[in-house]
């Protein structure tokens, strides 16, 4: 038996040692790999969770908006018939003015001529009154 052609099984020849490399060079290779397919896998994931975040929170302001908007218009419509209802008033106070202006004569001081022919009414129904009074 010659030594030199005989390999001992305690010392490891270059093919073995750089199989071994070989093969912790690719298992490093392969654990990078996946974890960076993690990493990817993750960040896509978290932009997926942000859009759709987004997505609902646009929605979910809309119907908002959308709910303030229809409460506005509620309001300007009732404001708007408050004002229809007012200027109906001023109306009348105007044509109550225009008809009290129109009874003013030369004789009066131009007063109120309403209130003028009320009281008149009242003098007459308190002399009534005093007659009434007699009369029993």
């Amino acid at each position: 038996m010659n030594g030199s052609t005989e390999q001992s099984p305690g010392h490891p020849t270059r093919q073995t040692v750089s199989k071994n490399k070989r093969s912790v060079r690719m298992f490093l290779i392969l654990w990078i790999i996946i974890i960076a397919i993690g990493v990817f896998a993750a960040y896509s994931y978290s932009n997926y969770l942000k859009q759709q975040m987004v997505v609902e929170m646009k929605t979910y302001t809309n119907e908002q908006l959308t709910a303030v908007k229809q409460e506005y218009q509620l309001q300007i419509e009732d404001v708007a018939a408050e004002i229809a209802a007012i200027q109906e008033q001023v109306n009348t106070f105007n044509e109550l003015l225009t008809f009290t202006k129109d009874n003013a004569g030369n004789t009066s001081d131009n007063s109120n001529q309403l209130y003028t022919e009320l009281r008149e009414v009242k003098k007459q129904l308190d002399t009534l009154q005093k007659k009434m009074d007699l009369l029993k």
